[in-house]
């Protein structure tokens, strides 16, 4: 597979310290005026367990921000995106005149903490679901949109199987996937299969047809429904039923007395759920109604709210889910790195409480 290369917005803008922490630029300004460039290495680090990510992207910067000449004088050492980092670890190292790269630390930091804390989150999901499940990164609505690239980029380094943008594909030439929206089945009335025929005579037949079943609140009904409309052509159905709201098979089985019997009889997976939202027995209900109509090959698809906890229930207790989709969960923690100067001339210099600390892990990265 061939990858993209990290789009960098606003070069112009890079180049003149607009994105810059203004103190650096001042602190290159100053040694410059008063002449002097003195040889550094800059040590740079985080301080939790995490999966390095944008790297790739720290390289480009450099790249593009360096001229040809400052390039054959500075060293770029690093880990490698999808590498794993423990606390206070040296991840990177940049080696050479300082006031080439003084007003850059901002922005090669910035896209560290941000690619690290996705791939990090993504990692730690991929671990706890079931060999063969799929993972779509599902979080376009939750930030701005010029962060796409970089936080697919970490998705994927994290262990996704796909995206929801083409912006969140670049880097990694991801598949950008979805199902149908809720704003096609308005527009059809609010008929999902009429919406799912649509989508089936215009979308091209390469691309899963995945049913949405949650516009009308009645999952089980819906999902069958669609699985008639189109056989063996429906790849999937998506369940996305609001956290505040029973879907009709689970407000008929509280209604009836029969919830909490339907819970132990899978297993106490209830505990935690008060039987709104996308719960383990809505899901057990559609996987057990499809395959009574002899529909074993559609596939359940989940989303709305989904985090690591509430995954680590559902993967506990064998929950027939296929693909999750995740939002804005991935976005949560913190990731934050910090640089410094640990050598000045080639010998040790640095804040108190800091050091160099040599990382054998490194490998020199070319920057031409």
């Amino acid at each position: 597979m061939t990858k993209g290369i990290p789009t960098l917005l606003d070069l112009e803008g890079l180049l003149t310290g607009k994105y810059s922490a203004v103190y650096f630029q001042r602190a290159a300004d100053i040694l410059a005026q008063d002449g002097k460039n003195p040889h550094v290495v800059m040590q740079i680090f985080q301080r939790n367990p995490a999966i390095v990510c944008g790297v790739d992207h720290v390289r480009e910067l450099l790249k593009h921000c360096l001229t040809a000449e400052q390039k054959t004088k500075v060293v770029l050492k690093t880990l490698s995106d999808g590498d794993s980092v423990a606390p206070w670890e040296t991840v990177m190292t940049l080696e050479g005149p300082y006031n080439y790269f003084a007003a850059l630390e901002s922005l090669y930091l910035g896209l560290l903490a941000r690619a690290t804390r996705a791939a990090t989150n993504a990692r730690e999901i991929r671990e706890i679901v079931r060999p063969g499940t799929q993972l779509i990164f599902m979080a376009d609505r939750y930030d701005h949109y010029a962060a796409q690239e970089l936080d697919g980029h970490g998705v994927m380094v994290g262990g996704f199987n796909a995206v929801c943008t083409e912006s969140m594909a670049h880097i990694d030439q991801a598949p950008a996937l979805g199902t149908i929206s809720h704003s096609l089945i308005a527009c059809y009335g609010g008929d999902s299969v009429e919406a799912l025929k649509a989508f089936d005579r215009y979308v091209d037949p390469s691309v899963n047809r995945i049913a949405l079943v949650d516009f009308t609140n009645d999952c089980v009904a819906d999902s069958l429904r669609s699985a008639r409309a189109l056989g063996k052509k429906l790849w999937g159905v998506r369940l996305d039923t609001a956290e505040n709201m029973f879907d009709e098979t689970i407000r008929k089985l509280v209604a009836d007395g029969r919830v909490t019997e339907e819970y132990q009889r899978h297993a106490g997976i209830g505990i935690g759920y008060g039987g709104t939202g996308v719960n383990p027995l809505l899901v057990w209900k559609v996987r057990e109604a499809l395959d009574a109509e002899g529909f074993q090959h559609v596939k359940i698809v989940v989303s709305g709210g989904f985090n690591v906890e509430r995954i680590r229930i559902f993967e506990k207790y064998d929950v027939p889910v296929d693909v999750y989709g995740i939002g804005s969960s991935l976005y949560h923690g913190r990731f934050d790195y910090t640089a410094d100067i640990v050598k000045v001339n080639g010998q040790p210099m640095a804040k108190a409480g800091r050091q160099y600390n040599h990382n054998p892990r490194l490998r020199e990265v070319s920057l031409r």
